[in-house]
């Protein structure tokens, strides 16, 4: 009976183990897509995937030749193509000076090519221009000196 009590026993622990692992390995999938859900917060893919083009939101500048999209997770080089000067065009009707930020919503290309100009390590080109609004009052406020 020993002999039977041992075997079973093992056979018991065998079973729990591969219980273990397998609801472990559940878990992992489960988590991993979690992740995923939340790495893509703002920057989600648009309905039209087959497009590949990534759905931004956040605040946009641009200044002196160069513009930068700030999202809540990443900021982007902006890469200088005829669909960036109508965004510009776009934000100059929202801004009070030529520093201020805004609000903005557009699909583009995100790329990390080695760029002259460019020195962010992402950046993004502009395809499609879905909104342009004011940006924060708060975060527009500009310190001035003298009579400038």
């Amino acid at each position: 009976m020993s002999d039977n009590l041992i075997k079973m026993k093992k056979t018991l622990i065998l079973m729990a183990a591969c219980l273990s692992v397998f609801i472990s390995c559940k878990k992992d999938v489960k988590s991993k897509n979690s992740e995923d859900t939340i790495i893509n917060g703002v920057e989600e893919r648009t309905a039209k995937q087959s497009d590949k083009l990534t759905l931004l939101k956040g605040e946009f500048v641009y200044y002196n030749g160069a513009a930068v999209l700030q999202t809540n997770s990443e900021i982007y080089g902006v890469l200088l193509t005829d669909k960036l000067e109508e965004l510009q065009k776009q934000a100059e009707k929202h801004k009070s000076e030529p520093t201020d930020m805004v609000q903005v919503e557009i699909r583009g290309k995100i790329t990390n090519q080695k760029d002259e100009k460019i020195l962010w390590e992402n950046k993004v080109e502009v395809v499609e221009i879905l909104n342009v609004q004011s940006g924060s009052k708060e975060e527009n406020k500009v310190i001035k000196f003298g009579n400038q």
